[in-house]
Formats: C-alpha cells, sequence, structure tokens
C-alpha cells in the first residue's frame, strides 16, 4: 500500500503518520482513491498520543496495546485518565502475517542487505521485491 524509506536506526512507530498519509488506493469504479484502511495493527511502541490522536481523528480503527507503564499512569490518574482503550485480542493474533510478511521481504537479499547507496534506487528494489512476493502463487 505504501513504503517510505528511513535511516537504519529510526523507529518504524514515528513514521506511522508519514506511511499512511502516503496511502493511495484506486478505486475500480473511478474516483478519488481510497486514502484510510479499514482496520490498523501495530505493536506497543505505536502507542503514543500522537499516533492514537491521528488515528481517532481519522476514523481508522485500530489494535495496539498499551505498555503496562501507560495503563499503570491512566489508573493513576483516576477518573481524569479516560477510559481504557478497547483492545481486541482475536484481531492482534493476527499481526504476525505482518511480521512474517516482512520477514518474506527481507529474504530477498538486495533488501535484506542494501546494497544499493542511493534511496531511491532501494525504493525500487523494496517496490519490486514486494511486487514479486505480490505476485507468487
Amino acid at each position: 500500500m505504501a513504503l517510505f524509506l528511513t535511516p537504519g536506526q529510526c523507529g518504524d512507530a514515528p513514521q506511522m503518520i508519514e506511511v499512511l498519509s502516503r496511502i493511495r488506493v484506486p478505486r475500480r469504479q473511478g474516483g478519488r482513491p481510497r486514502t484510510r484502511p479499514d482496520h490498523l495493527g501495530g505493536d506497543k511502541a505505536y502507542s503514543s498520543r500522537r499516533n492514537r490522536r491521528y488515528l481517532r481523528r481519522r476514523r481508522i480503527k485500530h489494535t495496539i496495546p498499551k505498555p503496562k507503564d501507560q495503563r499503570a499512569h491512566r489508573k493513576r490518574r483516576g477518573s481524569e485518565g479516560g477510559r481504557p482503550v478497547g483492545f481486541d485480542n482475536e484481531i492482534y493474533k493476527r499481526r504476525n502475517e505482518i511480521e512474517r510478511t516482512i520477514n518474506r521481504l527481507k529474504n530477498s537479499r538486495a533488501v535484506a542487505t542494501r546494497y544499493d547507496k542511493r534511496a531511491y534506487v532501494f525504493h525500487g528494489t523494496v517496490t519490486t521485491a514486494a511486487i514479486k512476493l505480490w505476485l507468487r502463487p
């Protein structure tokens, strides 16, 4: 749906908003492309106020667990801490599909070791590996 390259030392959770803003899925009947996924699944790293506020504002359903420290902080605040976030364990179990897909992308040696020095060339390499993965029967 969307790819966004960052330096190797950057985490992926802070880039979530940038990746979601790049999604453009054309409609079969024509018209404006879809820019909003039906559902987003993430691990505890994605559980920041900024990310959750963005998802609520765009009305994107999400399944992101809260880390223990954030849950404890909410409880300490009492009624001002707000209500706990909804969490569907069954949907979260499907997150391993995403992890497996990323691992399958890394089976491509050029993606795993990043021989390409230029970002636009590496972006093409990752895109080609994703297309190859998508077309595989």
